[in-house]
C-alpha cells in the first residue's frame, strides 16, 4: 500500500506541476494572444471566448456520463489531449471564425476537467489520503501557475515569437500531463467487477440524492466568494479605495503564495476533524474577510488602509485553506461510487455558473453599492456555513469523518439514500 501511494503521489505531483505550468503560461495572455495574432478588437475576442465557454458547459453532463461509463482517467487524459491538439492549431488562427473553432475544444476540455480530476482522485486514494492528495493538488497548481507566468514573461521578452512559444508550451504541458496521468492506475477497480452503470436514469439518481444536491446548492455563494479576488477586488481597491494599482498584484501574490505554502500542513491538521466543520469554518472566515473589506470603505488612505487590506486578504486566504481541499474531499466521498462522475458533474455546475456570471453580477453590485456588495457576499457565505452544519447528519459518516487508511481492507464508502436520517 505504501509503495503504491508513493508511486501515485510522485506521478500525480509531476502531472499537476506540468499541467499548471502550461496553464499558467497561457491563461494570463488568453485574450491578448488572439488580439495580437489576429488583430481582432479585444471586445470581439472577449465575446468569442465567452460564447465558447458558455457552449462548453454542455461537456459537463456528458463528462459525468463518460466518467461513469469508462473511467475518470480516460476522460481526464482525453481532455488533456483535446486541449493540447487545439493549442497546436492556435498559430494558424487568422480570423474570428477560426478562433472560435480552436477555443471551443479548449472550453470543452476545461469544463470536463473538474469532475474528471475529482473522480480520478476518488478512484486512486481513499479516506484521509484523499484530503492530502487534494491539498497537494491545490498547492502544486498555485506554484505551477506562478512558474508558468514567469516562463511566459521570459518568452515574451524575446520578440513576437514569444506568443507562439507560450501556446506550444501550454500544449506540451498538457500532453506531458496526459502521459503521466495515464500511467496511474487504481489499485482496485473503481466499482465491483461485473457491475454496470445503467444508460438510463443516471441523472435522475442524482436528482433524488437530496443531501448531495444540498451540498451543491450551498456551494454557490462560496463559489461567488472565490471569484472576488480576480473580479471585484481589483476594481474595489483602485476605484473605491484609491489604492495604487501595484497593490492589486501584491495582494494576489500574498494569496497565491499562502495557498502554495500552507495548504498541505493545514489540511494535515484538519484531517482529525469533521470535514463539514472545516468547510463551514472556512465559509465563515470568508464572511469575516468580506465584512473587513466593507469596513475599509470608511477609512482614509494611508497605513491603516493598507494594513486593513492585508488583514482582509489574510482572512480570505485562511478561508480558502480551510474550505478548498476539504470541501472537494467531502463532496467526492459523498457521491456514490457507481454514479460518482454524474454527481460530480452536477456539483461542478455550482462552480461553472457562478464563474460565468461573476463578472457581470459582481461588477453590477459594485456599481450600486460597494459596501452592499461585501455585506451581501458575507451573508451568502454565512448562510452556506450554517447550511453545511445542518446538513451534516444527512451525509455519509465516512464522508464527514476522514478515516486514515489502515493495514486492513479499505473501508467501504457509505452511499446516501437521499432521505433524511
Amino acid at each position: 500500500m505504501r509503495r503504491y501511494l508513493s508511486s501515485v503521489r510522485f506521478k500525480y505531483m509531476a502531472g499537476m506541476v506540468v499541467d499548471a505550468t502550461g496553464s499558467g503560461m497561457y491563461l494570463p495572455l488568453s485574450l491578448l494572444y488572439f488580439h495580437h495574432v489576429t488583430g481582432l478588437p479585444l471586445t470581439e475576442v472577449g465575446a468569442i471566448v465567452t460564447a465558447a465557454s458558455v457552449i462548453g458547459l454542455i461537456s459537463n453532463p456528458v463528462a459525468g456520463v463518460l466518467i461513469d461509463r469508462f473511467s475518470a482517467r480516460t476522460v481526464l487524459v482525453g481532455g488533456y489531449v483535446l486541449r493540447a491538439s487545439a493549442f497546436c492549431m492556435y498559430p494558424f488562427v487568422d480570423n474570428g471564425l477560426a478562433m472560435f473553432a480552436v477555443v471551443l475544444p479548449v472550453a470543452l476540455g476545461d469544463t470536463s476537467y473538474p469532475p474528471a480530476i475529482q473522480s480520478f482522485v476518488a478512484e486512486i486514494v481513499r479516506g484521509a489520503e484523499r484530503d492530502k492528495l487534494l491539498a497537494l493538488q491545490r498547492s502544486l497548481r498555485n506554484a505551477g501557475m506562478g512558474l508558468g507566468g514567469l516562463l511566459a514573461g521570459a518568452a515574451l521578452a524575446l520578440d513576437d515569437s514569444g506568443f507562439y512559444i507560450v501556446v506550444l508550451g501550454a500544449a506540451a504541458g498538457y500532453l506531458l500531463a496526459a502521459g503521466l496521468m495515464s500511467t496511474i492506475r487504481p489499485e482496485a477497480p473503481a466499482r465491483p467487477a461485473g457491475a454496470r452503470v445503467s444508460r438510463k436514469g443516471g441523472y435522475r439518481m442524482v436528482a433524488r440524492n437530496r443531501p448531495f444536491l444540498g451540498l451543491t446548492l450551498l456551494n454557490i455563494p462560496t463559489a461567488f466568494a472565490y471569484m472576488v479576488l480576480s473580479v471585484a477586488l481589483p476594481v474595489y481597491l483602485t476605484s473605491e479605495l484609491d489604492a495604487p494599482v501595484s497593490l492589486v498584484g501584491i495582494v494576489y501574490a500574498v494569496n497565491t503564495v499562502g495557498i502554495a505554502v500552507l495548504q498541505i500542513p493545514v489540511t494535515r491538521f484538519l484531517i482529525g476533524y469533521r470535514r463539514t466543520r472545516a468547510v463551514a469554518l472556512g465559509a465563515g472566515i470568508f464572511g469575516l474577510s468580506f465584512v473587513t473589506f466593507a469596513v475599509l470603505g470608511g477609512l482614509s488612505t494611508g497605513a491603516a488602509l493598507i494594513a486593513g487590506v492585508f488583514a482582509a486578504t489574510a482572512l480570505f486566504t485562511a478561508g480558502e485553506l480551510l474550505h478548498g481541499a476539504t470541501a472537494s474531499a467531502l463532496v467526492a466521498q459523498t457521491a456514490p461510487e457507481d454514479t460518482r462522475g454524474r454527481h460530480l458533474a452536477v456539483y461542478q455546475l455550482s462552480w461553472a455558473v457562478p464563474i460565468a456570471l461573476a463578472p457581470t453580477v459582481l461588477t453590477a453590485l459594485l456599481s450600486l453599492s460597494a459596501t452592499g456588495m461585501w455585506l451581501l457576499l458575507a451573508a451568502g457565505v454565512a448562510g452556506s456555513a450554517v447550511g453545511v452544519l445542518r446538513l451534516e447528519r444527512r451525509l455519509p459518516q465516512a464522508a464527514v469523518h476522514p478515516l486514515p487508511p489502515g493495514p486492513g481492507p479499505a473501508v467501504p464508502e457509505t452511499r446516501p439514500t437521499g432521505k433524511a436520517a
